[in-house]
This record gives C-alpha cells, sequence and structure tokens, in this order.
C-alpha cells in the first residue's frame, strides 16, 4: 500500500466517476443536458446568476424540468444575484420549481456582516453533480468575440453526488419537499453499479457555523506533499496561516507553483495580491500570471494524487465569511489530468513572473499603492468577516462537519 494512500485522509466514498469541465461552452452545455435528463430532483445554487444569454438558456431548462413533474429547487445569493430577473422567478414558480433567496447582508442574531452564499453546485436525481467555480453568467461562457473566463467545474456521478444533495437540502425546510430523496434503492444500485472506484469527498467552508473543512484540506496537503503543488486562485490573498504553510513546503523542498491572474475585474485586489509577490519571491514560490482573459479558476493539485475543485478562494472571505463548497478527489489519473491541464496553460497562456524583473520595475510609487491597496482590502476583509460568535450545534459544540 503506497504512502499516499495511507495518508489520504478522512470521508472520502469510494463508488464514484469524475470528469474535469473547463468553463466555457462545454460546462453550459453538459449542464443543460443533465437538466432535460432529470427524473425526480434537481437542486441548484449559485452565487451570481445573470439574466443573460446564458441565463435564460438555464431559465428554460430549469423551467422544462419543472414542467416534467422534476422537483427543482433554486437558491441564489441575496446579493451577488440581486439582478435576478423578477419575471424569471415568476416563470419558474409558475412552471412549478421552488426559489429562494440565500440570507440579505444583516443578521441579528448572533451577529455577522457578509456572510455569502458563494457555491456553485448543480445535483441531479441525487447522483450527477457538478461543482466548481462558474457563476451563470455571459462571461462563464464561450460567446461569439467573447471567450470565457477561465474557470473549472467537476462532474461527480456516484455517492459523492448523494452527500451534496444532502447539504444542497440543509438550505431547505423540510416540509417542502416531496420525493427528492425517494430515489428506489434498486434505481440508486443500478445507476452506480458500473461506475468503478474513485475516491471523492465533499469539504464545506462556513465559519459562522464551524466548519472549516476545505481550509483544513489545503493545511493537510501543503503539509503532507513531498514535491509539487500547483494552485489556481483568482483572488489569492491568503492569510496568516496559510502563508506560514506554504513556506513550510518551500523550504520542505517543495516546488510551488501558482497561477494568478494578469488582469482582474477587482483592480484594488490584484494591486493587493502584486504586494504579496515580494514575500513569495523569498519563499522561492513560482509566480505564474495567466494572460488571455479573466482568471476565475479556484483549483489545485498537490503530487499529482490529491486535487480540489470549487469555490474557495484562497482568501479570507472565503476562509471566515462566505459559504463555499469544494470536491477533492484523491485519485492519481484525475490528478495527473488536471496537473496536464495546468500545467499547459502555465506554460502557453502564463508568463512567469522573474523576482528580478518584478523588482527592477517596482518604483517607490507603485510599492506604495500596492502596500495601502493591501492594507484596505485587508480592512474591507475584516469588515465582511465581522460577527460576535460562531453558531454551535444544539450541544453546545462548535460543528466542524
Amino acid at each position: 500500500m503506497s504512502q499516499h494512500f495511507i495518508h489520504r485522509g478522512p470521508g472520502y466514498s469510494p463508488t464514484n466517476k469524475v470528469q474535469l469541465i473547463k468553463g466555457g461552452a462545454g460546462y453550459f452545455q453538459m449542464m443543460e443536458r443533465l437538466l432535460d435528463e432529470a427524473k425526480y430532483s434537481v437542486h441548484l445554487q449559485v452565487y451570481i446568476f445573470d439574466g443573460d444569454e446564458t441565463g435564460n438558456r438555464i431559465i428554460e431548462a430549469l423551467a422544462r424540468a419543472a414542467q416534467r413533474n422534476v422537483d427543482v429547487y433554486l437558491l441564489l445569493d441575496a446579493y451577488a444575484s440581486k439582478e435576478f430577473p423578477l419575471e424569471a422567478i415568476e416563470r419558474l414558480k409558475q412552471s412549478g420549481a421552488h426559489f429562494k433567496w440565500f440570507s440579505p447582508l444583516l443578521r441579528g442574531k448572533g451577529f455577522y456582516v457578509g456572510r455569502r452564499m458563494h457555491h456553485k453546485i448543480l445535483v441531479v436525481d441525487g447522483i450527477h453533480s457538478l461543482v466548481g467555480g462558474l457563476n451563470i453568467s455571459n462571461r462563464y461562457n464561450d460567446l461569439p468575440g467573447q471567450p470565457a473566463w477561465l474557470d473549472w467545474s467537476i462532474y461527480v456521478m456516484g455517492e459523492a453526488s448523494l452527500e451534496i444533495l444532502g447539504r444542497c437540502r440543509q438550505f431547505w425546510p423540510k416540509r417542502i419537499f416531496r420525493n427528492d430523496m425517494l430515489i428506489q434503492p434498486r434505481d440508486w444500485r443500478g445507476e452506480v453499479a458500473n461506475i468503478g472506484e474513485c475516491l471523492v469527498r465533499m469539504r464545506v467552508n462556513d465559519w459562522v457555523r464551524g466548519r472549516n473543512q476545505i481550509s483544513r484540506s489545503y493545511l493537510e496537503w501543503l503539509h503532507r506533499s513531498q514535491h509539487e503543488a500547483i494552485m489556481m486562485s483568482s483572488y489569492f490573498l491568503p492569510g496568516r496561516v496559510l502563508r506560514k504553510n506554504l513556506a513550510r513546503a518551500a523550504k520542505r523542498g517543495v516546488r510551488i507553483k501558482l497561477i494568478l491572474a494578469r488582469y482582474s475585474d477587482v483592480l484594488m485586489a490584484k494591486a493587493a495580491e502584486n504586494y504579496l509577490y515580494s514575500w513569495l519571491f523569498r519563499q522561492g514560490i513560482e509566480v505564474y500570471e495567466y494572460q488571455k482573459n479573466i482568471l476565475h479558476g479556484k483549483v489545485a493539485v498537490f503530487d499529482m494524487h490529491w486535487a480540489t475543485i470549487g469555490s474557495y478562494n484562497l482568501n479570507n472571505i472565503s476562509a471566515y465569511a462566505s459559504v463555499e463548497l469544494n470536491v477533492d478527489v484523491y485519485n492519481a489519473a484525475f490528478g495527473q489530468i488536471l496537473r496536464e491541464q495546468l500545467n499547459s496553460i502555465l506554460l502557453n497562456d502564463c508568463v512567469q513572473v522573474q523576482p528580478s524583473t518584478f523588482f527592477q520595475r517596482l518604483t517607490w510609487w507603485k510599492r506604495i499603492w500596492q502596500w495601502a491597496a493591501y492594507e484596505l482590502v485587508r480592512l474591507i476583509f475584516f469588515l465582511f468577516t465581522f460577527y460576535f460568535s460562531q453558531e454551535k450545534s444544539p450541544a453546545g459544540k462548535k460543528l466542524d462537519i
């Protein structure tokens, strides 16, 4: 038995099939196909859902499913999807779908600010799921003259999808469900009998509710990696604990490659990120900037064995404020596929930031601007993660599931 297998970590289910999906037209085609093939239930939870061409396609697919007597549940973040068309809500409700907003910005009991539902999840029939970083918007699709932002998703067929379904159900009152979980056991066994084995686990971050699984996954595998870690992050502003573990891994001889954005949709965040480059270079960490378009992906692969894909950014908003969901895969074949994809992007679509060139171009006023942006973004992060207390389980213990 390999050393990697011994240390794969808890929580994996074995009976799964997975497929890596790059964002763009293929992702939305698969989403539409899954919706059109749904038999029992659909759960869609999205941070941003725009009423544009791409959004309207998915709205119509959801309506078609509901009209076939499929139980459809759509949960959108009340802040990020505030432009979702009212007529689309009415269209879905008239078709028989269930619609709900995730909570507003402010909360009274156990006061906190900024807790957002950052999921990008589709679960169909408790067997098929898509988990990744893609919102539903033209920005994430391939349109004429407009290539998609770079992002990723993973398709999971099997036991892990049932676990993700259970997570989706937690955001709805139990009384609303009719036959959502009533997939007959014989149907379930028939669906998964010939899938094969791939170790997959759902990971959740929701600090207010005491859940920090995704954060712990990154720390765990930085600690256990022996050779290489490749991480793609759209808004890379790691906190103190993650920086400490990055430095330790690099000092131990792990080759760390970061794929970051050259162009960002949040300019101040990019300036703040640039402020960290000096620290990264001192640790011997390699930095590559994606050149072709906006980078929005949140994926990582360690030693070609462990991979994670989902909505979690490497910053304190994801760690302490947002409700996040990732899928971890422990499988050498899948890890190799993801590594090859990331290395291809790194070689063909990125430019490595060389320390000598970076410092040569770093004027004093740029350094001041980067420092100011970094401190301001840290303040914003603090405000958005402000809370009085974490919520507790009925037994009085912090939840960590």
